[in-house]
């Protein structure tokens, strides 16, 4: 178990701080801009910044999963394993959290709910890449 820290920390730092730098970036491709620590932190009636915190916790939770539970069992190689892994809290972002958080099922309360799943699954597809990769390079 010990050696499955390091790939677990750094795949889930990393990982969820590639999907953060895509989210300001996705407005450059005609997507909308999804501020996922500030959506978190409005409402959890947090401060900004621990809605950013509490979205690296998270990254690192599923990272946990990935490593623990789903690296060896899915198909492809690393980048392809990490991808195939976040279409998991993709479809749990789309049916519980943005509901929840008033969104709508899979946007749908949304001004744009097409634009909105298509740069939430964006996202996660990075995240689920970069995890693959650094948690494969991290674990060697």
């Amino acid at each position: 178990m010990k050696e499955k820290v390091r790939p677990i920390l750094m795949g889930g730092i990393i990982a969820t701080a590639a999907m953060t730098v895509f989210m300001p970036v996705a407005p450059y491709l005609r997507m909308p801009k999804m501020l996922i620590g500030k959506m978190l932190a409005g409402f959890m009636h947090l401060p900004i910044f621990m809605g950013w915190i509490l979205h690296f916790i998270i990254g690192t939770i599923l990272a946990t999963m990935f490593v623990l539970v789903w690296e060896k069992r899915l198909p492809g190689n690393a980048p392809v394993k990490g991808m195939f892994f976040s279409l998991i809290p993709f479809l749990v972002a789309q049916t519980v959290a943005m509901p929840v958080m008033g969104a709508g099922f899979f946007f749908m309360n949304s001004p744009a709910p097409a634009m909105m799943v298509i740069s939430s699954l964006l996202g996660h597809l990075v995240y689920g890449g970069v995890l693959g990769i650094v948690t494969e390079k991290a674990g060697q």
